[in-house]
């Protein structure tokens, strides 16, 4: 199948067979999102994801873990996704797991019941953007959640035997805000226990709703060094029995292990870069399609394009 748009999976995905089953995000409308505006829309056919199926098959594949695309793929209704998961039986009985991304929306509106029956039908792992612990952040950014319907969410989640993996991004609750942040969030995943948290500390894209908000002065960025205190700030308080893996694409930073066991190696590692990292108001800034960074040192970056 010839992909369309920009591949985007968890790092756990990476050796995931991809198999799309629509193009973009159905739900689209995260202010600081930019991998799906470019793309309308739309389901793939049943037999566009057969022909696929039936492709891999046909090469000798036989994945054991698959992963289904584009964002928010669970959303899809009931019948549908069924089927679906039903095709994948039939193609691939020796896959153990089938994941995909999620929003908590996506999940109040199943019954039980049918959290069960996909659980039963090979999902496990439903990837969440979390993003923060804050929800007057969340519904600034336009999350189409708060904290307690994502902690009813992932509790029935974990009733119907699915697995949760929550994205998170810090410098999302903007300039003053890390520390305020970080507890909640800290809060949160303790509460909620993920089995993974991915943090892609947050970059700027001029082409979102975001930048506007920036222009305009209702959201002042985070400097790359506040990110790190930040992120230093929620290792701290993470209890939780978890895999932590977070990136810094301006600075090429990535800090990553199991928590708690590894928290002092992660904070040591943390601290090296904070005292490296410039105290001048540095920020990761995307200009172009996502991944092309450029790196724009000072607000001028905002008063020159």
């Amino acid at each position: 199948m010839e992909y369309e748009g920009q591949i985007c999976r968890a790092p756990m995905e990476r050796s995931s067979f991809m198999l799309p089953i629509m193009v973009g995000c159905s739900y689209n409308r995260c202010r600081f999102c930019n991998l799906f505006r470019h793309l309308k829309y739309r389901e793939l056919s049943l037999e566009q994801i057969k022909g696929e199926l039936t492709r891999v098959k046909a090469v000798g594949g036989k994945p054991r873990r698959i992963f289904l695309g584009d964002g928010n793929a669970f959303a899809q209704d009931n019948e549908r996704l069924t089927e679906i998961l039903k095709m994948i039986r039939q193609y691939f009985p020796e896959c153990e797991e089938i994941n995909m991304d999620a929003t908590v929306t996506s999940i109040r509106r199943r019954t039980d019941a049918e959290l069960e029956a996909f659980c039963r039908l090979g999902v496990r792992h439903l990837y969440l953007g979390i993003e923060s612990g804050l929800d007057d952040v969340l519904a600034f950014m336009e999350k189409d959640h708060d904290q307690g319907q994502a902690y009813e969410a992932i509790e029935r989640l974990h009733q119907a035997g699915m697995i949760y993996d929550a994205h998170i991004m810090t410098g999302v609750a903007g300039k003053g805000r890390g520390t305020e942040n970080a507890h909640a969030l800290a809060e949160f995943l303790n509460r909620t226990r993920p089995a993974h948290v991915v943090n892609f500390s947050m970059f700027l894209h001029k082409e979102v709703p975001l930048y506007q908000n920036i222009l305009d002065g209702s959201f002042v960025p985070s400097s790359e060094k506040e990110n790190l205190e930040e992120e230093r700030c929620l290792i701290e308080r993470i209890t939780a029995d978890l895999l932590y893996d977070g990136f810094h694409d301006y600075i090429e930073f990535r800090v990553r292990g199991r928590l708690p066991k590894d928290r002092e190696k992660m904070l040591a590692h943390l601290d090296k870069q904070i005292e490296e990292t410039p105290e001048a108001e540095v920020y990761s800034y995307v200009q172009g399609e996502c991944p092309a960074l450029e790196r724009c040192d000072g607000r001028s970056v905002w008063q020159n394009v």
